[in-house]
């Protein structure tokens, strides 16, 4: 294997050659090698997207050069259609309020425009990596990124909540409601989680407002007053659908991290009502009122085996954990630069992934083929 070596203030390191993050990434990945758990594939296209609409602003106020700023747009290009995801080696959870996911960004990025105009990893002598963080700060990135990335993650989410909605419609119309039974839970679970699914949906609206502008608590210089705008243009053109704006406190937004407890705590309660529906359930299966598959042999043959509808509650128990973490994470932080910021995103993105599959496992192992039984 062949090296390149790259420099800080702190002082010489070797790198492998063909990689295309830089020393600053790759000091992060020695110091915080934790959960093995990199930026998911969402967070990195987030961060490129916004690289992308700086650089586009930036140049459009003539403030970084066509050429580079060209590269810079190619290379986003690339990695939001999924190039390069390896490169982003970072651990989820870091310290430094989530410095180093920017640095990651930046120095692929730039390294990958650099090759692009004919230069050398590590050498940044046409793209450097200030170029391609030009008036941003860090935090900014970040919030923003994170922002983004949990509105996306969370309606991929509420598309598996609406099917699992889908099947228990079909399943209660098959129904014949008497007296109060178990074939009123099926009821229960499908309005509870339509109601959820709107209480999800309503906590979208605080994330609409981001902080752009912010790199003067960095960098001690103020951005042009026409970046803003151009900025978030070219970003919804990217992510129409989210539509941000910038806010009109940036102090006040900034530092304001409540969006992401109130999703959090949303989702809690979307995981413990379908918790407590499969509970419900349980009666009905045992009594042989309701019959699902099984998918694994039971231990005790003459019982039906209930290890999908565990499955739920133990999920329900980690997002409990999870969403108890986010808020004393978003209670813990001080000002504009909350540094437990990489912990609410460990936390949050793993909420709402484990969410997704369960209520996907839950709706084709066991409410799919849910068989009702007469009398």
């Amino acid at each position: 294997m062949r090296y390149r070596i790259e420099k800080d203030k702190i002082g010489k390191l070797q790198l492998p050659l063909e990689v295309y993050y830089g020393i600053h990434t790759a000091r992060s990945k020695e110091t915080f090698s934790l959960t093995k758990h990199g930026l998911n594939r969402q967070m990195i296209k987030t961060l490129t997207s916004i690289k992308k609409a700086s650089a586009i602003a930036n140049t459009s106020l003539k403030l970084l050069d066509q050429k580079k700023a060209e590269a810079i747009i190619l290379s986003c290009d690339e990695i939001f259609n999924g190039r390069l995801h390896g490169q982003f080696v970072t651990d989820l959870v870091q310290g430094g309020s989530g410095h180093s996911m920017n640095m990651n960004a930046n120095e692929v990025i730039a390294n990958r425009a650099n090759e692009m105009l004919g230069g050398t990893k590590g050498g940044y002598e046409y793209v450097s990596v200030e170029d391609v963080n030009l008036n941003q700060s860090s935090i900014g990135v970040i919030v923003l990124a994170g922002k983004i990335t949990a509105v996306r993650l969370t309606k991929k989410l509420l598309n598996e909540a609406k099917k699992l909605s889908a099947t228990l419609k079909e399943k209660i119309a098959d129904l014949k409601i008497g007296e109060f039974d178990y074939e009123n839970c099926l009821i229960f679970m499908q309005e509870n989680l339509d109601r959820n699914i709107k209480k999800v949906t309503k906590t979208f609206d605080s994330f609409k407002e981001v902080a752009i502008g912010m790199s003067y608590f960095e960098t001690k210089k103020e951005i042009p007053e026409e970046f803003p705008k151009l900025f978030v243009k070219h970003l919804n053109a990217a992510y129409p659908s989210e539509k941000v704006k910038q806010a009109s406190n940036l102090i006040e937004n900034a530092s304001d991290y409540s969006c992401f407890l109130e999703l959090s705590s949303a989702l809690r309660t979307l995981m413990i009502d379908v918790a407590k529906a499969v509970d419900d359930l349980k009666p009905g299966i045992v009594s042989g009122k309701f019959v699902i598959p099984q998918v694994q042999e039971s231990p005790e043959p003459e019982e039906p085996n209930l290890i999908v509808l565990e499955m739920v509650n133990q999920i329900s128990f980690y997002i409990m954990g999870n969403d108890l973490t986010i808020a004393r994470a978003v209670e813990a932080g001080e000002g504009v630069h909350n540094i437990y910021i990489p912990m609410i995103y460990a936390c949050l993105f793993e909420e709402i992934n484990l969410i997704r599959r369960a209520i996907r496992i839950l709706r084709e192992k066991a409410l799919v083929d849910l068989e009702i039984k007469e009398g």
